[in-house]
Order: C-alpha cells, then sequence, then structure tokens
C-alpha cells in the first residue's frame, strides 16, 4: 500500500503555527488493479472516483488505477488482494467463485433472462448473502456489481446454430465455469489470458473467442475476426473487492463511503456499457464485420441442462431462488 504522509512539525507550536493548519491524517493511496483497457468505461470511472473518495474519506484515502494487467493476470490480482498487492479489483464472478462457489453463479451462461432479471439479482437478498459468503470464506469484501455485457461469440465462421460451433476451438477465460457454454454446444474451450487473446486469434492458435461488444471493440478482436454472433450466452458482470487487509482497517464511516463511492463507480460505467451495446452492432457493420442475430433458444436450451450439473459451483436452493427473482 502507497502512502503519502505529512509529519507534524514538533516545534509548530513554539514557532506560533496553528495545529489545526496540519493535516489531521496521511492520505493512503489505494491501487486499483484490473485487466482492461484505459479507454473503458470500467477504467474511466474508477478512475474518476478517486476524488470523491477522497473528499468523502477528508482526504484520508484516494485511489490509483493500474489498467491494462499492469499489476497481473486475473488470478495474481484476485491473489493479490489478501496479500496486500493491491487493494482494490474489479473480477469476474467466475474468479471469485475459486475462493467461494456459489458467488460465480451470476457469471454463468443462460443463467438470466434478460438485463432486467440480472439488475434485480444484484439489488437482492441471495446476492447480498452470496456475496457476505464469499467475505467468509475469502476475507475480503465485495462492495457492487458492474454490468459487464451480454457475451458474443467472434469467429472467422458464420454460426447459426449450436451445431455450427462443433469442434470449434475458442478462447474463454481461465476459470472452469467458461466452459460450460462450450461444451454444451460441442465447442473445444481453450483458457488463455485475457492479454494474450488478441494474438491467439491472429495466429490461429484458437479458431474464436466470446465477449460483449465494447470489450470486441476495446481490445480490437474485430480486426482479426470476421464474424460476431449475438449469442448473448452471459449476461455478464464485475465485481468490485476491496482486500481484506484494507476493508478491515477502515472506520464504519469510511466503509460507507468507500461502499457509497464504489456503488456510484458501478453505476456510472454500468451506464455506458449499456449505450455502447445499443450502439456498436452498427458501428461493427460500418468496419466491416458482420453481426448476425440468432435464434438463442437452441443454445439457451442445450446450456441450461447442466446449470446444476457437475460442473455448477451452487445447489439447488441457491440456483431456484435467482431464477424466482421477478
Amino acid at each position: 500500500m502507497k502512502k503519502t504522509v505529512t509529519y507534524p512539525l514538533a516545534a509548530a507550536a513554539f514557532a506560533g503555527v496553528s495545529v489545526l493548519a496540519l493535516p489531521a491524517a496521511a492520505e493512503t493511496v489505494l491501487k486499483w488493479a484490473h485487466v482492461y483497457e484505459a479507454n473503458e468505461p470500467y477504467h474511466t470511472c474508477a478512475v474518476e472516483a478517486s476524488d470523491r473518495l477522497k473528499e468523502a474519506t477528508d482526504g484520508r484515502y484516494s485511489i490509483e488505477v493500474f489498467p491494462a494487467s499492469s499489476l497481473g493476470k486475473e488470478v495474481d490480482i484476485n491473489e493479490g488482494l489478501g496479500l496486500g498487492t493491491v487493494d482494490i479489483i474489479y473480477t469476474g464472478q467466475l474468479f471469485a467463485g475459486r475462493a467461494y462457489g456459489p458467488v460465480a453463479i451470476g457469471g454463468a451462461p443462460y443463467m438470466f433472462r434478460d438485463y432486467d432479471h440480472w439488475d434485480k439479482f444484484r439489488n437482492s437478498e441471495l446476492f447480498a448473502e452470496l456475496a457476505q459468503g464469499y467475505e467468509e470464506a475469502s476475507g475480503n469484501h465485495i462492495t457492487s456489481l458492474t454490468y459487464y455485457g451480454e457475451r458474443h461469440v467472434t469467429s472467422n465462421k458464420p454460426i447459426e446454430t449450436p451445431e455450427d460451433m462443433a469442434g470449434l476451438k475458442i478462447r474463454v477465460p481461465n476459470a472452469p465455469l467458461y466452459m460450460m457454454f462450450p461444451k454444451a454446444v460441442g465447442a473445444n474451450p481453450t483458457p488463455i489470458a485475457f492479454a494474450e487473446v488478441y494474438l491467439a486469434l491472429q495466429q490461429g492458435t484458437v479458431d474464436a473467442q466470446e465477449n460483449p461488444l465494447p470489450t470486441i471493440q476495446a481490445k480490437k478482436f474485430y480486426e482479426v475476426q470476421e464474424q460476431i454472433t449475438l449469442t448473448g450466452h452471459i449476461t455478464d458482470a464485475l465485481l468490485t473487492i476491496v482486500g481484506g487487509p484494507v476493508w478491515n482497517s477502515l472506520e464504519e464511516a469510511d466503509r460507507e463511503a468507500f461502499e457509497s463511492v464504489l456503488d456510484e463507480t458501478a453505476d456510472c460505467a454500468t451506464g455506458q456499457i449499456i449505450q455502447a451495446e445499443k450502439d456498436l452492432v452498427q458501428w461493427f457493420g460500418d468496419q466491416g464485420v458482420e453481426v448476425n442475430e440468432v435464434d438463442r433458444t437452441p443454445f439457451r436450451e442445450a446450456t441450461m441442462k447442466l446449470h446444476n450439473g457437475e460442473d455448477a459451483t451452487w445447489d439447488q436452493d441457491v440456483y431456484d431462488r435467482l431464477q424466482a427473482i421477478e
């Protein structure tokens, strides 16, 4: 943790300097790490959060944000929370699920009916319980959930049905549940770190990848993939997590400030991602990329058969409660 400390001068009172003019406490600069690009809303909204946090904590805390895997890949920054090498992270629910399996349910394929279902989930008692379970298991504290977008498949071949994905070597993030959708449609899931995906597509190490439209644009995957198929197989989100070493050191008033500022940051990025999804279908078309609408029903039906199978990290009760949210 990087700290900038101003030491009071012992002789201040004798020199006629008002003690009230001296800082009440040192400013602690927190490291916020993530794997996304500096021009994406996740990053820009996090950067804006620093001034708000500084104001809300009377100058005790500010934030320095490290984008694009500069402090490590997703697995690294998750581990870094407990070690204190990073203080705050964005991470996928499936990565957090390594510490507490049930919290991964929100990142599983075709788990939500639509955005509204997801939005009600993030504000539900169920999500609060899952966040508490994660904290008890990991020692780290979840503050917020940010909409990441619907994940779609990019490839260099047209995809219209699940059968068209049979044998397709598709990159997925390095978390087991990301393999559920490819398995369901007969594809070959291949875990590759996010920072290495462009090169893997360019060199033909994999045939396809899957991500939301704003990420496909930001990471320039459209330069090496001719087709985008709107499978919408995951309504995805990023958890904002504060590391235990920081969270446990905070006074209650500062905890409330962190919660408020980080929730505002989640809303900031969520709104921008929603707008980007609306605009990007036309944008990709203008770049010469073929964007394909498909009937999602057969993709969904194939995947839902696996929801409570051997790869599930949640129990039937959690699943049923999520599906019952209206």
